[in-house]
């Protein structure tokens, strides 16, 4: 799985994508600070089942905090998006063609209004914001829209001259952004388009990429800066105005500054909760920047919001579940760590999905599931549910 960081230049990308991973990336007050694409692991959040089973898990990837289970997902940040990215403008084509094996996209906007198009500093709530929204999903329509089109007529006729099937054939043009053959079907069957291929004019691509880029590509929006005074009205009008989106308000400066406070010692911090527990002195400039962050960002939003972007990504968009491997009698692993593994499935995951994703051999010698919360013997087609704990019973 690959999270996507994408918005225009100056927005807060970078600094999201550093709170996110604590990657050291290039963060600065001017346009195109971030040239090639940044590439770090971040983490989903989830409750850890080993409160349930009364103990203390031991993650082999990841880590577990308060009984808070930190799962390990790939995360990419890409240079800044202008208007006209997709015609090259500000290397938009390449910046573009980074996103290519994204799962989800996170677009980053500054909801206060204080950088222009360009992405330059300006007064802030001088700027609509909504125009950020608008002009990154023309880019990305765009973008497919040109990848769809080039070539379509020698494509067209061979696909009605092969008899060939057009969703079959849409989907392997299109596998480089990750386009599967069931969107494709779901797409073409909710726009009724004609089934002489050959007829569809450049209107109909366009219908056909906006709605591939919507299946493919999902998109969340991280409402950035919102420690700006005034924010909530134009977080309120976003949210009227584009009521498709998932819309979080974030303060990734407010994230960063907590966790490098947690790092150093100087704070409790438990990342995507509304608190922290101070464990050592601080000087009067630590305590007014903390102070700020509880007042304005926590008690006010209730988090610093990053966390909750990436858990919105993996479990509201793309839809994913996470599921431990365990044994009724035993949850340790032959080294002793308990519950050492958690993995993230796709929502409609069976059991015997789960016993290929542990391994090949698991998959192909299978025999039976045990629910090792319930004791119960489940089936290969059992679909599994969020937060499982699944013995896989093989002849290998």
């Amino acid at each position: 799985m690959l999270i996507g960081v994408v918005g225009k230049p100056n927005v807060g990308k970078s600094t999201f994508f550093k709170a996110a991973t604590l990657a050291e990336v290039e963060i600065a007050n001017y346009p195109f600070a971030t040239i090639k694409p940044n590439s770090a692991v971040g983490y989903v959040k989830i409750d850890c089942v080993d409160k349930f089973f009364n103990t203390q898990c031991n993650p082999r990837t990841g880590y577990c905090s308060n009984h808070h289970r930190f799962i390990p997902v790939q995360m990419m940040d890409v240079a800044g998006l202008v208007p006209g990215a997709h015609k090259g403008l500000g290397m938009g084509n390449q910046f573009l063609d980074d996103l290519r094996q994204a799962d989800v996209l996170v677009h980053v906007i500054d909801v206060s209004g204080s950088t222009n198009e360009k992405g330059e500093p300006i007064a802030p709530l001088s700027y609509d914001p909504a125009e950020d929204i608008k002009f990154l999903e023309v880019e990305l329509d765009m973008w497919y829209f040109q990848i769809l089109k080039k070539g379509w007529e020698k494509f067209a006729r061979t696909i009605q001259q092969t008899k060939g099937e057009i969703s079959q054939a849409l989907a392997k043009q299109l596998s480089g952004l990750k386009v599967e053959e069931e969107q494709v079907k779901d797409v073409l069957k909710k726009l009724e388009l004609s089934e002489d291929i050959i007829s569809w004019q450049e209107d109909e691509l366009m219908l056909i990429a906006k709605e591939l880029r919507k299946v493919s590509k999902p998109m969340i929006i991280a409402a950035n800066k919102i420690d700006v005074n005034g924010v909530e009205k134009n977080l309120d009008r976003l949210r009227k105005e584009f009521p498709d989106y998932i819309i979080i308000p974030c303060s990734a400066e407010s994230e960063l500054a907590l966790k490098e406070a947690s790092r150093h010692n100087l704070i409790e911090y438990v990342p995507g909760e509304n608190n922290f527990k101070i464990l050592s002195e601080l000087n009067d400039k630590q305590e007014k920047a903390l102070k700020f962050i509880k007042d304005n960002i926590l008690d006010k939003f209730g988090s610093t919001g990053v966390q909750k972007v990436i858990n919105s990504s993996v479990f509201d968009l793309l839809k994913y579940i996470a599921v431990y491997p365990g044994g009724v009698n035993k949850l340790a692993d032959s080294e002793g760590n308990i519950l050492p593994d958690c993995f993230l499935l796709p929502d409609g995951s069976t059991a015997l999905d789960f016993a290929y994703k542990l391994h090949t051999d698991f998959g192909k010698n299978f025999i039976r599931a045990i629910d090792v919360k319930t004791k119960q013997t489940i089936g290969k087609e059992h679909k599994l549910k969020h937060l499982d704990v699944i013995e896989i019973i093989s002849n290998k």
